[in-house]
């Protein structure tokens, strides 16, 4: 067995204490706990598919479902990496008494929102039986793009959480980065109103190309082509190697800065 993987395992019950304690955490108090995450996309679509279908009229075929698949997905990427961001510092006494692997923060909290993104997967089943979508052998391959979206988020994660060790205002900024980011998106519009011209724009989201994988298995019952395979792999591993590789080279002096 490799170094490496000796120190993942030794760290293993670190890590799921701390995806533990965040999903305590996050619904301490709460009468209905884990429901949320179930009901938290059931209300929101009702409330967008109102606005989108009635005000804006998106003519989208069953657009409750095309809308609760983008917002469970970006909803994980922006609740996974926003924690993230704050994984390490929050964690600044922790480190301070004993050694431990910085990286296993972030991780946690990517982990700690998986989980709830599973919980909040059973809405969109929910959906799809409303709107007498069948469950078709395609969604045998969701796995697929929950692993792209997992590696992304963790690579975003990791980097993030590195940065602002050094930078506070990496809170702000974020912040107003996950906003801009949900409008440039197709959460709940379709790609057909976006003028050619603006087009690239989508095209340059990596999200974008993970969101309509996600569509194609759960909305369109198709199978993703391999190039469609290969460009989701690459920018989920893109990711996940270029957030690694920041966190590596900054956390060498994250204690004289938390």
């Amino acid at each position: 067995m490799s170094s490496h993987s000796e120190q993942m395992y030794k760290y293993f019950p670190l890590l799921k204490e701390l995806v533990l304690r965040d999903l305590k955490i996050k619904y301490r108090r709460s009468v209905l706990g884990y429901l949320w995450s179930l009901l938290n996309p059931l209300l929101m679509m009702c409330i967008l598919s109102i606005v989108f279908s009635y005000v804006f009229r998106f003519d989208i075929p069953n657009y409750p479902l095309y809308l609760i698949i983008g917002q469970v997905m970006f909803g994980f990427v922006s609740e996974s990496t926003t924690a993230a961001m704050y994984s390490v510092i929050g964690n600044a006494s922790l480190l301070k008494k004993v050694y431990l692997p910085k990286g296993i923060f972030p991780l946690a909290r990517v982990i700690s929102s998986f989980v709830t993104m599973l919980f909040s997967m059973v809405a969109i089943f929910i959906v799809m039986i409303v709107t007498q979508v069948p469950l078709r052998a395609t969604l045998l391959l969701l796995p697929i793009p929950m692993f792209f979206v997992f590696i992304f988020s963790l690579g975003v994660g990791l980097m993030i959480s590195s940065i602002t060790v050094y930078l506070r205002d990496m809170f702000h900024l974020y912040t107003v980065f996950t906003t801009a980011w949900s409008f440039l998106t197709p959460i709940f519009y379709p790609i057909s109103i976006v003028p050619d011209e603006f087009k690239w724009i989508l095209f340059w989201n990596p999200l974008y190309y993970i969101l309509e994988y996600f569509r194609s298995i759960i909305l369109y019952d198709t199978i993703p082509s391999f190039e469609e395979t290969m460009i989701c792999f690459l920018v989920s591993v893109g990711a996940l190697l270029l957030g690694s590789a920041v966190f590596k080279k900054l956390q060498n002096n994250f204690l004289l800065y938390i």
